[in-house]
C-alpha cells in the first residue's frame, strides 16, 4: 500500500470561507478517483503556531493507483482552481506502509 500525505499552508489572510471551500473539494475526490483506497482531511488543532493548516492522507494499494490520483483530472482541477491560489507553501511524501 502507498500512502499519499500531504501538508498544506495558505496565505496569511485567506478566508475560512476559501480554507472550507478547499477542504471540501479535497474530501470530494474520493466520488471522482475510485483508486483511493482511503482518504482523510483535517484542518490543523492549533495547538502550535507553526503548524501548516490542513493535512490530507491518501491510501492507495498500489504506486499505480496512486500515479492515477496524481493525474487525474479532478485532483488536478481542485489543485488549480482552489488551492494553489492561496497557497504559501505544501509538503508531501508518499511511502510504503502495510495495509491497516
Amino acid at each position: 500500500m502507498i500512502r499519499h500525505c500531504v501538508l498544506l499552508k495558505f496565505q496569511t489572510g485567506t478566508s475560512e470561507e476559501i480554507m472550507n471551500e478547499a477542504a471540501r473539494g479535497i474530501r470530494a475526490l474520493p466520488e471522482y478517483i475510485p483508486e483511493i483506497a482511503n482518504y482523510s482531511v483535517g484542518f490543523d488543532a492549533k495547538l502550535r503556531e507553526d503548524n501548516y493548516d490542513l493535512a490530507v492522507i491518501g491510501d492507495f494499494a498500489s504506486s499505480d493507483d496512486y500515479l492515477v490520483y496524481a493525474s487525474h483530472p479532478k485532483h488536478l482541477e481542485v489543485i488549480s482552481e482552489l488551492l494553489a491560489p492561496y497557497l504559501e507553501g505544501r509538503s508531501a511524501v508518499q511511502y510504503e506502509c502495510d495495509s491497516e
